[in-house]
C-alpha cells in the first residue's frame, strides 16, 4: 500500500471513528430537545458554521459559490442525502444501539456501492461484481445479524 493510500485509508478510518461518536452525541442532543428532526437540524448548522468558516479562511467562499451555477441539479443532493444521513442516525442509535445502526449502515452502502461500482456511475471507472465483493457483502450482513443476537 503506498503512502498516499495508506494515508488515505487511515483518514476515512479516523473518519469512521468520529462517525461513531457523532450519532450516540446527537441523539442525546436529541433527547435533550425532544425532536431527532430539530437535532439533525442543529447538527447541520454547526457543521454549517464550521465549514463556511474554514472556505472564508481558505478564501474560496466566494468563487465556489459563484461556481453553482455550472453543477448539475442532482450533484447537490449530497446535503439532502447527509441530512437523511444524520436523522436516521440520531432517530435508530436509541432502537438498535451503535454497532447495529452502524453495521445496517454499511451495509446499505455497501450494497449501493457494488451497484454503482459496476455501472460506473457518476463517472467513475466500472470495477465487475465478483464472487469476493459479494461474499464481502454477505458478511457484512451477517454481522448485523450477529450484532442484534
Amino acid at each position: 500500500m503506498g503512502l498516499s493510500l495508506g494515508f488515505a485509508v487511515a483518514l476515512v478510518v479516523a473518519v469512521g471513528a468520529a462517525l461513531a461518536m457523532q450519532a450516540p452525541i446527537n441523539a442525546v442532543l436529541a433527547r435533550e430537545m425532544g425532536d431527532p428532526t430539530a437535532a439533525a437540524a442543529i447538527s447541520f448548522a454547526v457543521g454549517f458554521l464550521v465549514l463556511a468558516a474554514l472556505a472564508w479562511y481558505k478564501g474560496t467562499a466566494a468563487s465556489s459559490i459563484a461556481a453553482l451555477s455550472n453543477v448539475p441539479w442532482w450533484a447537490l443532493m449530497g446535503g439532502v442525502l447527509g441530512a437523511i444521513w444524520v436523522w436516521a442516525a440520531i432517530w435508530s442509535v436509541p432502537r438498535l444501539g451503535v454497532v447495529t445502526m452502524f453495521g445496517a449502515m454499511i451495509l446499505g452502502q455497501l450494497l449501493a456501492a457494488i451497484i454503482l461500482d459496476a455501472r460506473g456511475a457518476f463517472g467513475m471507472e466500472a470495477r465487475p461484481i465478483d464472487l469476493s465483493r459479494i461474499m464481502a457483502i454477505a458478511m457484512v450482513a451477517g454481522g448485523v445479524v450477529l450484532s442484534r443476537a
